[in-house]
């Protein structure tokens, strides 16, 4: 499973980063990465150079073996936090999807 990390111009895209966000993905899709060609994370601050609450808007799109791509997005404090709940969002869709296609259910 290939995983990408994309940013906006108002959030720095570096190593530590990117390790972050893998280890997002891996956390909530890891187990998921053999029916997964390849995960899109990008990351985007709403709110520029002001603060706010929820203003870093995490979205994740995986493309599943066979199946469109599907995604799930999260606004959070911060980009743990907006990592972790569109991770979650998107497990639970793809859980949900390949449950549907299982023959075995």
């Amino acid at each position: 499973m290939q995983i990408q990390v994309n940013t906006d111009n108002f959030i720095h895209g570096d190593d530590r980063l990117t390790e972050v966000a893998e280890q997002a993905v891996q956390t909530d899709l890891g187990h998921m990465e053999d029916r997964l060609t390849r995960v899109e994370v990008h990351l985007k601050d709403q709110n520029a150079d002001k603060h706010g609450p929820d203003h870093i808007r995490c979205t994740i799109e995986a493309r599943p073996r066979g199946l469109g791509p599907m995604a799930a997005h999260h606004d959070g404090a911060d980009i743990p936090a907006a990592l972790k709940g569109a991770a979650k969002k998107l497990r639970s869709r793809l859980t949900s999807e390949f449950e549907k296609l299982d023959p075995h259910r």
